[in-house]
């Protein structure tokens, strides 16, 4: 079978070359639903990573690739956190291997089966990273990039579970955006936003930085999201995908927030001289940090849309030709 390793054609799935006739290979819904789970998964194993980290439980379990030289060892205390992490890590993997088999084997489109490979080998360089934090006892820039890769496997996941799905199969650049910034371009600078943010939370819970800049960027976010929302509802009424993901993007960075100054207000009110911190605050923490994930989630995927789904200005147009007739 030869493929054209381009986008879906609107409404009629992948075109595809077979016996000198035209065919065309609709996305498998299955497909579609295995990516799903393995991108819900991931976020489990994010937020099963903010519990190791919330309880101290890191050097609970001293080696690594096995816990106490056994495939499992009696689940009390740290070890609880520390091993079922490492669980949740190989079921992860094992989801990743078979998705990016199956994309392989089923995914005419050429760029989406190296996208699936890329997953695959940054989930195992996250394993590697994990098990460098272990032998080297949580050495801060390591553990920093653990939890920051996590989050870019999260968005490579999500992006396998889109491009594999019907919503993808619709009519592109259906939505010209005059204004400035580009609705695209404004999404994508939050992503980005967003993710530093995230980068400067694990180096807080790290230990690198203080908390203000960590609430000064907060800020920052709070205002392209509120802008992104605005545009959104505002500039693309007859795109209400984009509207919806725009919507729950706002409202989980309020709660993101509220999370984030709740967990500030009992690290203030506990006890410093306690060893361990309350359960309360271990899991308000470690819903910040799952809810910082999905938001970097939901405003990845529709950035991806926003490019789909939306077209540059055609004031546009005649320079691009020219850059395009002018010689290299």
């Amino acid at each position: 079978m030869l493929a054209s390793h381009g986008s879906f054609p609107a409404g009629r799935g992948v075109l595809c070359r077979q016996g000198g006739e035209e065919q065309h290979l609709l996305p498998s819904p299955f497909l579609h639903r295995f990516a799903l789970l393995t991108a819900a998964s991931t976020l489990c194993l994010i937020l099963a990573g903010a519990l190791v980290v919330g309880n101290q439980a890191g050097l609970a379990v001293p080696d690594w690739p096995l816990s106490f030289g056994t495939w499992m060892p009696p689940m009390e205390g740290g070890v609880f956190y520390e091993h079922g992490h490492r669980m949740v890590a190989t079921s992860v993997g094992a989801l990743t291997i078979v998705l990016a088999a199956w994309i392989w084997r089923r995914e005419p489109r050429r760029w989406v089966r190296r996208l699936a490979w890329l997953a695959l080998g940054a989930v195992i360089l996250q394993g590697v990273l994990g098990g460098i934090t272990v032998l080297y006892r949580l050495p801060a820039p390591v553990s920093i990039g653990h939890a920051c890769l996590a989050q870019l496997f999260f968005c490579l996941t999500l992006s396998l579970a889109l491009f594999t799905s019907r919503s993808w199969d619709l009519a592109s650049g259906s939505f010209e955006d005059a204004h400035a910034p580009s609705f695209r371009h404004l999404c994508a600078a939050t992503s980005g936003a967003i993710f530093l943010q995230l980068v400067l939370g694990a180096a807080l819970r790290h230990g690198v930085f203080d908390f203000q800049l960590h609430a000064v960027w907060a800020f920052v976010v709070a205002c392209l999201v509120g802008w992104v929302v605005v545009r959104a509802m505002t500039d693309l009424p007859e795109q209400r995908p984009l509207q919806r993901l725009a919507l729950s993007l706002g409202i989980l960075i309020i709660v993101q927030i509220a999370l984030g100054v709740a967990s500030l207000l009992l690290r203030q009110t506990q006890d410093t001289a306690a060893a361990v911190p309350t359960q309360t605050l271990v899991w308000i923490t470690t819903l910040h940090v799952a809810a910082g994930a999905l938001a970097l989630g939901i405003s990845w995927v529709l950035t991806l849309l926003a490019f789909r789904r939306t077209r540059a200005h055609r004031s546009l147009a005649p320079m691009q030709q020219h850059a395009e007739k002018s010689p290299a």
